[in-house]
């Protein structure tokens, strides 16, 4: 059986300081500032899809991503953990992202099935709800809470 290496000193279980902080801003106010209308009410209908998965009420993260639940994750590689959202999404100019922390390989056939999308690093990313399948979605968003919690 190979040895385990040790992270050096000093590397192992610290918790890295990020930028993107829970705030007591309200989600509602953000959502009704967003400019357009399509947005906000896909923001609407994903803010209750991922309610009622997680069990939990919306959070602003910084100042544009909408979490859900609190986790603290580890990097394997460094050791580091990092406080985050157990899933979220931010209504982006350009489209919805999706921070479902999902396996692109474990979802293979549930990505197939969405509709338009793109994927990167966890993430979903989507121009508008109507591109895709809201059923699968809401499959993939309670797959992902179960992996995470």
């Amino acid at each position: 059986m190979p040895e385990k290496k040790s992270l050096p000193a000093g590397r192992q279980g610290k918790l890295a300081v990020i930028k993107t902080k829970p705030t007591a801003a309200s989600v509602d106010d953000f959502i009704n500032a967003l400019a357009d209308e399509q947005k906000r009410k896909d923001s609407f209908v994903l803010l209750e899809l991922m309610k009622k998965a997680t069990g939990e009420q919306p959070v602003l993260w910084s100042s544009s991503i909408i979490g859900f639940g609190n986790k603290r994750y580890k990097s394997h590689a460094s050791g580091r953990e990092v406080d985050w959202l157990v899933i979220g999404f931010a209504p982006r100019k350009a489209n919805l992202s999706l921070y479902l922390m999902i396996n692109i390989q474990e979802q293979a056939a549930a990505l197939k099935k969405l509709g338009k999308h793109k994927t990167g690093a966890g993430c979903l990313y989507i121009n508008k709800l109507a591109d895709i399948d809201l059923n699968v979605l809401k499959a993939m968003i309670d797959a992902a809470v179960k992996r995470i919690t």
